[in-house]
């Protein structure tokens, strides 16, 4: 004769799927980043060198840390939607170097408007103008590090690196369609262009 099931027991079963399922998610997230390191012949990454004129934003700022930087850019960005009536471009942030190399670092969120307003937290800035080497992340951000690993080498073999955050225009992403596939993240990481000689 089988025991009965103790009370409560459904509901700690669907905790533990979810905790498997979860793990399971990660997992796979990981199989594909490390497909994408291995695989023998790597497309050519295609970068586009982009001058950047100086903008002012809507934007918000933090120390943040790594851990948390999603969860903040969610609030962040969804208090400059609040704030903002008429947007003139996509969504981006400038993230600073000591964010992903110590855990913490300084994350500024932005939306490009003509009249930035300001609020409990957010205020306009003026991003300086800049030079970047830019490549586009296609798809789920879980494997993006790849992407930044790929453009910071061709920036050590075509270009010279100068100090200052990396910019991410959100161009298509979850706010815009729930299919990841479509999701369009440019990285644009800051150079001085050397002249070919």
């Amino acid at each position: 004769m089988r025991p009965k099931p103790r009370s409560g027991s459904a509901p700690a079963s669907r905790q533990v799927l979810q905790r498997l399922e979860s793990e399971l998610d990660r997992t796979r997230a990981a199989v594909a980043s490390l497909r994408r390191l291995l695989r023998p012949g790597p497309a050519p990454l295609d970068v586009e060198l982009r001058a950047v004129p100086a903008t002012t934003v809507a934007a918000l700022a933090d120390d943040v840390e790594h851990d948390h930087v999603l969860a903040w850019y969610s609030g962040a960005i969804a208090e400059l939607d609040a704030a903002i009536d008429e947007p003139t471009g996509v969504p981006g942030g400038l993230y600073d170097n000591a964010l992903f190399e110590s855990g913490r670092g300084h994350v500024l969120v932005y939306r490009p408007t003509a009249d930035p307003p300001r609020s409990a937290r957010g205020h306009p800035v003026t991003l300086p103008a800049v030079e970047l080497a830019v490549t586009t992340h296609v798809g789920e951000h879980d494997d993006i590090d790849v992407t930044y690993g790929e453009l910071g080498a061709w920036v050590v073999a075509n270009a010279l690196a100068v100090a200052g955050p990396v910019r991410e225009s959100y161009v298509v992403g979850p706010r815009d369609t729930p299919d990841p596939a479509a999701w369009r993240t440019e990285i644009g990481w800051p150079v001085f262009h050397m002249a070919p000689r």
